[in-house]
């Protein structure tokens, strides 16, 4: 499954960020005798309701929902691995500090508190990816913050505090490959929620304003006439389902290779 899903992430990736050079049709390209038109040859996913061409609203918003799901999981991921490391070696005060911190943003529903952040801004990709990693980087911090703390009550580590080694240096040299599985995890995870986070809001409104699209604005423009046009939701619905399934599969196989790690 774990080569399955990577064969098929790999192949959004270039349907998504290459696709438009074997498929040349414009999507932002209006036309009126082309209204709700099926899967057919002339329109291989069918038209929306203005008829702009399904396939090439799905090359292009691809990219802006990659890009979105891709930075944010990467800065939330690196602000949990840089505050979990230095709350699980330095302990004492900047551990409390980390877990009021913490503790503080859990009170609010990670959703919720996205709506609230974008409803005062308007929405772009580089607000959203913004956002979306100042709301998704807790659950990384403290799975790093638990596996720091088991780091720092190593031998060796004890004996290069005694040394006085330079403490940026342990961290970098002997915390950061230790915790890079968990990193990994938790990033291959945060891309996909913050691709379906995007798509939540998009799909209330509040995610990416035209002429920009993603998939998450293109499934949202489909919910009225789902019933008589049930390809204008059904293709950016698979497309967000094909991502974040595989990415599921990777993080489980991720996670395997890390056990298998540390049982041995």
């Amino acid at each position: 499954m774990a080569k399955f899903s990577i064969f098929i992430l790999l192949f959004v990736f270039v349907f998504s960020f290459f696709g438009s050079f074997f498929y040349s049709v414009d999507a932002y390209s209006l036309n009126s005798d082309a209204i709700l038109i099926p899967p057919s040859l002339e329109h291989l996913l069918g038209t929306d309701r203005l008829g702009r061409d399904i396939l090439a609203r799905l090359i292009e918003g691809g990219k802006v929902s990659l890009i979105i799901g891709v930075g944010s999981a990467f800065i939330a991921s690196l602000i949990g691995l840089i505050l979990g490391s230095m709350a699980g070696y330095f302990r004492g005060t900047v551990d409390k500090g980390f877990v009021v911190l913490v503790d503080l943003f859990l009170t609010f529903p990670t959703f919720f508190l996205l709506l609230a952040l974008v409803s005062y801004v308007n929405a772009s990709a580089l607000v959203l990816i913004l956002i979306i990693s100042i709301t998704g980087w807790m659950t990384t911090a403290r799975l790093i913050r638990s596996e720091s703390f088991s780091i720092t009550s190593q031998p060796y580590i004890k004996i290069l505090n005694i040394a006085k080694v330079n403490k940026l240096k342990i961290l970098f040299k002997y915390y950061a490959p230790l915790l890079a599985p968990i990193y990994f995890v938790s990033f291959t995870f945060g891309v996909g929620g913050a691709i379906l986070a995007e798509s939540g809001l998009s799909f209330l409104g509040l995610g990416i304003v035209a002429p920009q699209m993603s998939w998450g604005t293109i499934l949202s423009s489909g919910k009225d006439v789902v019933e008589i046009a049930w390809w204008v939701s059904f293709f950016p619905g698979l497309m967000i389902f094909l991502v974040t399934f595989s990415l599921i599969n990777i993080s489980n196989y991720l996670q395997q290779l890390t056990n298998k790690k540390e049982i041995q």
